[in-house]
């Protein structure tokens, strides 16, 4: 019998080596995350082998109970544990009776991609996407395009925290050889781009950097690489697109090259963010706005999909009202994104963190950080006479923080933000001001987002895949309206001394 997990195991010790460790909160909303350990850190593991091999077990247990089937693909980023990782994850999953097709290394919309060209309704994706070095996780999914979300999670928590798997062997396995040039050649199955463009192409040393530059390349682009080399230990900046180290560097080297724009990639690709000729860096809720703007041109569905962090301007951008473009505020998250996606069969979801999701034609419904760089390329493409400036300086202005996250532990997190939404309806009961002015609207789909009578909003909400708040500001009135809602949302922050240092600030 296999032995239940446990979550107070420490490493070099025999019990380490004997019994699986997981620590309940890597169970998250949309995916499973854990810290797997780094020699250059004295933190402790939350995860060992035998937990990963658990993992496996309640995951081919789960995708049947769901009427799935056995069948499930699985793939890996470049971190120097994740082979590993992915073999626990392949003996646990075969101990279940599934039957596992390996593609190899791969990027998470390869994997996603290969539940269709495989015809495999599963997937198991081994990433930590961009969280530091010594974190590894799993995307998952038994319903294509989709991924798991709150339901399929807490399932497979149960399932594997309490023992329940059913292992009744018979699995198999198949390592789907050269699976990553199947899948740039899809992306390339088209006309090149017309227009000559010049791109900074960045990975920050992730995974991205074995498909992104082939990919754009063959479609015509002339490619500035940019830390496209492999190497797991980030040695540059971790490859967020979200983060501003990233982008101050793609910024910086669109300046040095004269490059039409700069796409960067983060760490298991299923994410874009955009610099443009000037080197200014456009927030990925903005870059939606404007794709929003070119596909609502050419393409009768114009039904959209947005997060809660984004900006308002899809609601008030008068193009897009004229064009009749029609946008959904929803949770924040890819599951969320990409289930509301489906949901609307809308032609587009954009997350400010970057996951863009695009259904027919453009897409295949899955968050994909190359179709959304060929999409910016297209909207380029279409608009021969005018620069990335050109597209970002027609939006109408707002100023708008990138989000922002401070560290809260996992066990308290959602605990504080209800206290901190508790805090904001009690203010706009008794009619207080936020940063000066009234509260107009609370919006508590996920966390709440504060809106003041001049339009001027903040965010707080529990980070998905972190041990973080996440807090986003935009104004359409001034920058000094921002800063005054920052500073307003952050002082009810303050008052739980849970809440600690931002990752980056104003």
């Amino acid at each position: 019998m296999f032995p239940l997990p446990r979550h107070d195991l420490k490493p070099n010790t025999a019990e380490f080596e004997n019994f699986p460790l997981i620590k309940p909160t890597g169970f998250r909303e949309y995916d499973a995350r854990w810290w797997f350990g780094n020699p250059a850190s004295d933190r402790p593991p939350e995860l060992n082998l035998m937990g990963v091999q658990a993992l496996g077990m309640g995951l081919g247990t789960l995708i049947q109970e769901l009427g799935a089937g056995p069948d499930i693909v699985v793939g890996h980023d470049f971190r120097s544990y994740s082979t590993a990782i992915k073999n626990s994850l392949v003996s646990g999953l075969m101990a279940a009776g599934a039957r596992v097709k390996d593609i190899g290394l791969a990027l998470s919309p390869t994997a996603y991609y290969a539940q269709f060209a495989l015809d495999v309704p599963s997937v198991a994706m081994v990433t930590a996407s961009h969280n530091d070095n010594g974190w590894s996780g799993v995307k998952m999914g038994c319903e294509r395009p989709l991924t798991f979300g709150p339901d399929e999670m807490g399932r497979l928590r149960d399932i594997v925290l309490g023992g329940e798997w059913k292992l009744k062997g018979g699995g198999e396995y198949e390592f789907i050889e050269n699976f990553a040039q199947r899948y740039i050649a899809d992306l390339t199955e088209r006309q090149p781009f017309s227009r000559k463009i010049k791109a900074v192409v960045a990975c920050g040393n992730g995974t991205a950097g074995a498909f992104g530059p082939a990919v754009l390349e063959k479609l015509g682009i002339d490619i500035v690489p940019m830390d496209i080399e492999l190497d797991h230990t980030f040695p540059n900046y971790n490859p967020n697109p979200e983060d501003m180290k990233m982008l101050h560097a793609m910024a910086d080297r669109v300046r040095e090259s004269g490059a039409d724009l700069a796409l960067g990639f983060d760490g298991d690709g299923d994410r874009c963010g955009v610099v443009d000729n000037e080197g200014e860096e456009i927030f990925a809720d903005k870059v939606g706005v404007m794709l929003a703007r070119d596909i609502s041109c050419v393409h009768d569905n114009r039904q959209f999909v947005v997060d809660v962090k984004s900006t308002g301007l899809y609601l008030t951008d008068p193009v897009l009202n004229e064009l009749g473009a029609k946008t959904d505020y929803y949770k924040t998250g890819h599951s969320y994104i990409k289930r509301r996606v489906n949901e609307l069969n809308a032609i587009a979801g954009f997350e400010k963190s970057g996951h863009f999701f695009f259904n027919a034609p453009i897409g295949r419904g899955y968050d994909d950080g190359i179709v959304t760089a060929i999409a910016v390329c297209d909207m380029l493409d279409r608009n021969p006479n005018k620069t990335m400036a050109d597209l970002r300086r027609s939006l109408p202005q707002t100023y708008g923080s990138p989000s922002m996250s401070p560290h809260c532990a996992d066990e308290v997190k959602y605990g504080v933000v209800d206290k901190v939404v508790v805090r904001f309806e009690a203010m706009h009961k008794n009619n207080e001001t936020v940063g000066g002015q009234p509260i107009r609207e609370l919006i508590t789909v996920n966390g709440v987002r504060v809106v003041t009578q001049d339009g001027t909003w903040g965010l707080v909400r529990a980070s998905s895949n972190e041990p973080k708040l996440v807090v986003v500001v935009e104004s359409p009135v001034s920058e000094a309206r921002k800063i005054e809602m920052f500073k307003a949302v952050d002082a009810i922050l303050r008052e739980n001394p849970e809440v600690g240092d931002y990752n980056q600030s104003l």
